[in-house]
């Protein structure tokens, strides 16, 4: 047992990327390459150089919804829509660079709680064919253990290391309770109630590496975006997603507000906010 908590808290630091260091991930049991352009709602993130470092997903044409983890400022940052296949120029691809940057108020480094922020483009990603907004949930609502969800990504195999040109992938993985992923012979208590836990029961189906933001989608909607996790294809150790059911709120807030403000500021005693939570 005290090994196997040493390698825990050793595997937590390198299962995502850090801007500017070389990009792969491991392979994936289970992963398959999902018809191209079938995920519209996924971005990549790319330093300045196009570089591939975190996933994201378009919730407004002005808007990205990703891990605050991935925040690297907003100079050294482009939004890339409408892409398939990374370092591979197929013409769908929209780029838009950072106006501002927004962490969620609560968001804490040290355990990852409410690891999400959102990212306002200076130019609107324009929706097309290709590229679409992403589909969020109610808020506080969930999903039962067991349900099966999809999880979106780049990445390549540890073989090749390669890094371009990488397809999109993606894995089926089902809920796992949170009681059950908190246990002693789990993550042991680390997860609070902004996140939720996802992996294959009998291992194998989870990212060695992943990239922080990578989307878990369950029932058409977004319910995730990729955390933290631990030992590749453990099945004691799921991967450990941000919950985005509990932040519907404030993302409707952030990204409404200033077209609030000017609404309540024109028709102050005839109208209210037409806001709604889903």
């Amino acid at each position: 047992m005290p090994e196997r908590s040493i390698n825990l808290k050793q595997s937590v630091h390198f299962l995502f990327f850090l801007p500017g260091q070389d990009f792969f991930q491991s392979q994936r049991a289970g992963d398959y390459a999902p018809s191209p352009h079938s995920v519209k709602y996924i971005v990549s993130l790319q330093t300045s150089k196009g570089q591939h470092f975190c996933v994201g997903s378009l919730v407004h044409k002005y808007w990205v919804l990703t891990a605050a983890r991935c925040n690297t400022g907003v100079d050294q940052m482009m939004i890339v829509a409408g892409d398939n296949i990374l370092g591979t120029y197929e013409g769908m691809e929209q780029y838009s660079k950072p106006h501002s940057i927004t962490l969620h108020p609560l968001y804490n480094k040290s355990n990852s709680n409410a690891d999400i922020m959102l990212i306002k483009l200076r130019a609107p990603i324009k929706l097309n064919r290709y590229v679409s907004l992403a589909p969020l949930p109610k808020q506080n609502t969930g999903m039962l253990p067991g349900q099966l969800c999809q999880m979106s990504g780049w990445g390549s195999t540890p073989q090749g290391r390669s890094r371009s040109p990488l397809t999109l992938r993606s894995v089926t993985l089902p809920i796992i309770s949170t009681a059950k992923c908190n246990s002693s012979k789990s993550i042991n208590g680390s997860i609070t109630s902004n996140m939720i836990c996802a992996g294959s029961s009998t291992g194998g189906k989870k990212a060695c590496k992943w990239d922080s933001g990578e989307l878990l989608v369950c029932g058409g909607r977004l319910y995730g975006l990729a955390s933290w996790g631990n030992i590749c294809g453990d099945a004691g150790f799921p991967g450990v997603f941000t919950a985005v059911s509990r932040f519907r709120w404030w993302i409707d807030r952030t990204i409404y507000r200033s077209w609030t403000r000017c609404y309540k500021y024109r028709y102050p005693l005839s109208s209210k906010s037409t806001m709604r939570d889903g």
